[in-house]
């Protein structure tokens, strides 16, 4: 059985065992996440979504966080030689390994869903804010204010 899923932005044809380069995903090595965005399952029969297929998942183990490789730039000068120059980018991406492949019932699963990080610091920033801690008083500057008052 297969499924094409969709995050960040690309399509990917996996089954079970794949191992996948994805965009970075707000998830720890170790962690199970679950893929909702289905484009398409295929096995014995073939269902596709409008515009994903209802109740399907794909599950995944989250491997490790890596970064992709260094891009390189070149740069064409008009009246002197072409030149190459490293640019210093490295994209962050997560290495996630299928593990299983559902065409029906992934929302009774409970595996946390696959999002990205953008998604993560957004949530984060629309929740409350957290109510302000105090910080302990400085040792020396209470006991200059205490000789101070004196």
């Amino acid at each position: 059985m297969f499924a094409v899923l969709k995050t960040g932005g690309k399509q990917y044809k996996v089954q079970a065992g794949d191992v996948l380069r994805v965009e970075k995903l707000d998830a720890v090595a170790g962690q199970k996440i679950q893929f909702n965005d289905i484009l398409m399952v295929g096995g014995e029969s073939t269902t596709i979504g409008v515009p994903f297929v209802a109740g399907a998942a794909v599950q995944a183990e989250v491997i490790d966080q890596i970064k992709g490789e260094k891009v390189i730039h070149f740069v064409k000068r008009r009246r002197k030689h072409s030149s190459q120059r490293t640019k210093g980018h490295r994209q962050h991406l997560t290495l996630v390994r299928v593990t299983e492949v559902l065409s029906a019932g992934a929302d009774k699963t409970g595996v946390a869903a696959a999002t990205g990080t953008a998604d993560a610091r957004r949530a984060a920033h629309n929740t409350a804010p957290a109510a302000p801690v105090e910080a302990p008083a400085k040792p020396k500057r209470a006991a200059k204010a205490a000789a101070a008052q004196e």
